[in-house]
This record gives C-alpha cells, structure tokens and sequence, in this order.
C-alpha cells in the first residue's frame, strides 16, 4: 500500500529543480500511506513529474522501489494497492519469455503492459489499485482504478493560462500543495454531500478536480494538451459492474444448493489465501459480526500459527461487540487483540476527522475504524477485513425492506402514503425507540422509512432509503441502472456497489487505515466473487427474512451458530449523547449561525431547529446535525486558510 502523487506542467513555466521541490512536498503530504521509502522521477524530456510514498508490503528490497521502469523503459508507474494474482501472472509472463528482475506486483503490472498492453492487462489483474502509467513511446498518460472502487485516485487542474498543471495523487491534500491549486468548493457536489454525508465518484469537493471512478480509466496525450479539458469526457469503463451482474444472471447456477454453497466458500478460500501472501506482520479485524467471523475463520483454517485479530470494544453495552468477538477468537484459537475504547479515546479522534478524510465525510463509524487501525497497527502492517459481504449478499436492512416497500409504492397512490409517512413521523423516534430497547436505532429506521414510503419509485426509494431529501444532486453520474433479470433486493445490492461501497465504506477504511500506515485487504470484495454472486439464486443471499444465507452456511462450518447469530449492530458510536455532553461546546460553535450562513445550501434556521431539539432531548437527530458539524469542521480545515 503506497500514495502516489504527481504533475504535468504544460508549458514548462518552471525549471526541473523548481518541479522537484514542489513533487517533493506532494509526496511528503501522503507520508502516512507509505512512511518506509519515497522516490521521485522527472520525464527528461517534458515537464512530467511522478512521485511515490512506499508502504513495504511485498519485495522489500530495492527492486520494489518506486516510480518503476520496464525493462525496455518505455513504460514508468506509480502504483498504489496490491496485486494478489501477481505470481500466477508472472507465472504466465515467465513462459512468454519475459524476465523479471525482482518479485514486486508492481514489476508485473509493467511487464504485462508490455507483454498484453494496458486494456488486456486490466482484464487480467485481481485487485486493489489505483495508478498513473507514463507511455514514453505514445507520450500519453494513463491512470486506473480497481473494479470496485478500493484505491483512491484524485485527478485535476492547478493554474490557469501559462501556469496550468494537470495534477493528480491519492488524497487531495497532495493536491493542495502545488502552488497553483485553486481551492473552489463545488456547490453541486457539497449539495450531494449534504443529502448522504460522503462523495461518490466522479465528484470531488474541489472545482477542476475529478475522483477516476471505479473500473474506469483516463488517458490523455500529454504534448497535445494546451488548455483545460473536461476530465469527465477522457474517463471510460475497463469494467462495468451493471454489465457484469447482467452477464452472469442471465446464467444462474443450475446447482443444488449445497454445491453452490461449496463453490462460493472454495472461491472465497482462494481469495483469503491469495491476501494472506505478505513480507511483513499479518492479522485481521474481527467484529464478532457474520464477514469478519467468516474471513478470520478461512484465515485461520489456511495458517499453520494463530491468526492475530484485532477488535475494539466501548464501555456503552449498546455498542459493544467486543465480547461476541472474543468468544469467536477463542473458538477459532485466533491471537486475540482487544481495546476498550474510553470516550476520551473517541473525541481525541474526532478533530483529527477532516485531516484525515480532506474532504467532508459524516460517516461516524469512521471513528471506531480508525481507533481499531491505529490498535493493530501496534502489531501488524497488513490486515484482512470482511467488508463487501453486505453490498453482495443482501446484508443491510434496505435490502430486505426496500422490495417490500417497493410494492406498497406501485400498489397504494402516493397522496395515501404521503399522509400515513406524515403520520408515522408525528411520533417521535425515542417513542418508537421504547418499542424495541435492544436495537439502539430503531426509531430513527421508522421515521427512515417512512421517509421511504413517499417515494414515487424504486430509484427515488433507494437514494431516500441512504438518506438523501432531495434527488437532484445525488447519483446523476452515475445513474442508477436498471438491469433486465434482477430482482429488487439485487438493484439495491448494485445501487450499493456503484454508490455507497466506493464512495463511503470504501473511502472509510482506506483513509483510516492508510492514517496509521496500515494496509486492509477484503477478500470479499474480490471481483470475482461479486461475478459469481450474482449467478446465485437470490434466495441464496436471502432467505427468511434474513441476508448472507450463504456466508451463514458456510460460517457454521467453523462456527456454532449461536456465537454468531445476533441482530445486526454496525460500527457506531453513542454519537447522539456525546453531541448533548463531551462535544456539545465543540459542536455549537460549529453551528454558529454566522459560520452556516456563509454556505448557501445549509438552511441555517432549520440547522438551528434541529440542534436545539436534539439538545432538549426532544429528537435525536445526531445524523443529519453530524453531515454539518463535518463540513463545518472540514471548512474550518481547510478553506479559512
């Protein structure tokens, strides 16, 4: 794991030593993702700057150092992930005559470019990545990013006239540091936030600067360029996941069900083994929940030692896994690692927030993520996570909600179900809440979903359903697809694999872990395993009532259900209670009427209703007050610089 970083000056405005200096400072803004080496290299020949923040995981030796060359040098990388089909890769390389000088991924990325060229390689790769390829033959630069969405990649314009720089790197706080980078919020983009709490690709905060989306590449011929182009025009897909799920459902497994159950864990068990491979310290988080139970337990079966996991746990009993994961570690004979974390350990992170996302993130399990990272980073470089078993097997409460609610749309003319969602919402959430105490957000899912009840359709539902008010700004690229022989609970599975997964949970775990220089690998988010899981009876996925009936199926093959089988509880955090104590000065401030007027797509008096309520106990509204505090916080950051 690694960050990249670099720019193109057009019209070499400055001299080599003057490009030097400011791609050093680029790098060393990305010093967390790969505090072990840096390297840098200039393009003889024009004004192309390429820089690179290593984080040793595989071949520590020099010839793992980057930016690399191939062996004609025609083709130069900076490369940031892990290849985890690299041998068998190599292996095929190897047979076609190349040559390989070290064992990096990095090296084979190089060589398959000159052995297939660069469409076919991405075919071939499994992976997470993101990268900038310099073809000194074509003069073009490419820049690619892994199917899923899992590595980072900002690209963007600095300057203008004479002075114009592409620019691109893994966060944008390596962009901020040219000279010329104009720091201009995108109101469009900061309106989507403002309805989920995160940005999806390709948006970015920044006017002039793009996210490459996931499965996507950008290819520019760097000597033609002579003024700004639309970036949004040069992105085209390598992989499409629509194309995809259509693909491989219009040839479900005509299997019995045990023998698709055998077939998933035996592709999931390649995977496990395949992100296991690594130079250095390796462990694996472990929630006590059904994905991460179920990556530790394959690790487990596949090592000769114990496997570490790593688990944080709070003092609050509504929001505490610890105990489940630590009667899974003892069953599986894992070397089990557990932190309590005290309030005091969470709001030590929290104004450390906008530092580490650079752009405005809400997500609050975001905390607890990066305390567990910075907890194994303690003993560990690489760890394995179970993200990705929700968005392919119908794990969250809108997958299995969502169709039901879907047939109450088409059956029942909105005005009706306008006024019972109107109805629903006169009673407040901490009254809904006494019906069901073991489940801490219970009141707040009833007035979600009867947001949900007012939509006037399944795509309307599904961004409601993610909390968006107001459609306008959310998902117009992409569009949500529509593909011919899936049911419902899969197109809000692929809605989330397009939309939620990248530009949330993903952008999550990387920026928390990458903070502490750790490396999280997810086997689960395999592209291979997305493919085979929609050639899956959908009632293999859910059954019952109940999501990931096949991960379950396999779990309990290592696992006594009864360890595992629980109601889902999620990464939070007692948000609502510290923002009425610990956070609740903190937070006024940041809600000060003076600072929201300044932005005009916060209605500051509605801001002002909701905290005051949230304050008296009157509603608990800590999720949408939470999308605010963080802009706020983040534009204290960064733009009052």
């Amino acid at each position: 794991m690694c960050g990249i970083a670099g720019f193109y000056d057009i019209n070499s405005t400055r001299s080599k030593a003057e490009q030097k200096s400011i791609c050093d400072k680029m790098e060393k803004a990305l010093h967390h993702r790969g505090p072990d080496s840096a390297g840098l290299w200039q393009d003889p020949e024009i004004s192309l700057n390429l820089a690179h923040r290593r984080l040793s995981i595989l071949d520590l030796t020099k010839d793992g150092a980057q930016p690399m060359a191939s062996q004609t040098e025609r083709y130069v990388i900076i490369f940031n992930g892990e290849i985890y089909n690299f041998l068998e890769l190599q292996k095929q390389l190897e047979d076609g005559g190349m040559v390989f000088r070290g064992r990096s991924d990095t090296e084979v990325i190089l060589a398959a470019t000159e052995y297939w060229g660069l469409n076919q390689t991405l075919q071939k790769l499994s992976g997470m990545f993101a990268f900038a390829l310099w073809d000194r033959k074509t003069r073009t630069l490419h820049f690619a990013r892994d199917r899923l969405g899992k590595k980072p990649l900002y690209i963007g314009w600095a300057g203008q006239g004479k002075n114009l720089n592409l620019t691109f790197a893994s966060e944008l706080k390596a962009l901020r540091v040219h000279p010329d980078f104009k720091a201009a919020i995108n109101q469009q983009t900061a309106n989507a936030y403002m309805q989920t709490g995160w940005i999806n690709a390709p948006q970015c905060i920044y006017e002039d600067v793009i996210q490459l989306p996931a499965g996507h590449r950008l290819s520019i011929e760097l000597e033609k360029l002579t003024d700004k182009q639309d970036l949004l025009k040069l992105i085209n897909p390598y992989w499409s996941a629509p194309e995809s799920a259509k693909i491989n459902s219009a040839q479900r497994l005509n299997m019995a069900e045990h023998e698709i159950i055998e077939l998933f864990e035996k592709q999931l068990s390649t995977c496990t083994a395949q992100r296991m491979i690594s130079d250095v310290p390796l462990g694996a988080f472990l929630s006590g929940g059904i994905d991460s139970s179920l990556i530790t337990a394959l690790m487990q079966k596949q090592s000769n030692a114990p496997v570490k996991t790593y688990s944080i746990g709070f003092e609050n009993a509504a929001f505490n896994e610890a105990e489940h994961a630590k009667d899974i570690a003892k069953h599986l004979g894992t070397e089990h690692h557990e932190h309590y974390c005290t309030s005091e350990d969470a709001l030590n992170v929290i104004p450390k927030l906008p530092l580490i996302y650079d752009e405005p993130f809400a997500d609050q399990s975001a905390i607890p993520t990066y305390l567990v990272s910075a907890f194994a980073r303690k003993h560990v470089t690489v760890a394995l996570s179970g993200d990705g078993g929700d968005e392919l097997m119908g794990g969250y409460n809108r997958h299995l909600q969502g169709p039901k609610i879907a047939r109450i749309i088409s059956a029942i003319p909105h005005p009706i179900r306008a006024l019972a969602a109107a109805l629903i919402k006169t009673i407040p959430p901490q009254t809904w809440q006494s019906l069901k105490q073991n489940s801490p957000l219970f009141g707040q899912h009833i007035h979600k979903m009867a947001h949900s009840l007012s939509a006037k359709n399944i795509e309307q539902l599904y961004e409601r359903m993610l909390g968006s008010k107001d459609a306008q700004y959310l998902f117009q690229n992409p569009a949500l697809p529509k593909v011919e022989g899936l049911s419902a609970s899969e197109h809000l599975m692929l809605w989330d694999v397009l939309t939620y997964l990248p530009g949330d949970v993903l952008t999550k775990v990387d920026r928390a872990s990458m903070a502490c220089s750790l490396e999280i690998r997810s086997p689960l988010l395999d592209h291979r395993l997305f493919e085979l899981s929609y050639s899956i009876p959908q009632n293999l996925k859910i059954r019952n009532g109940k999501g990931k009936y096949l991960l379950r199926q396999i779990l309990q093959k290592h696992i006594p259900e009864q360890l595992f089988e629980r109601p889902k509880q999620g990464f939070n955090i007692p948000l609502d209670e510290w923002l009425r104590t610990d956070l609740k000065d903190w937070a006024h401030d940041l809600l000060d009427e003076t600072a929201l007027k300044q932005h005009a797509f916060m209605n500051h008096k509605q801001i002002k209703t909701m905290w005051n309520a949230h304050l008296n106990g009157k509603g608990n509204h800590a999720q949408n007050l939470w999308a605010v505090i963080m802009f706020q916080s983040w534009y204290k950051q960064w733009m009052n610089k």
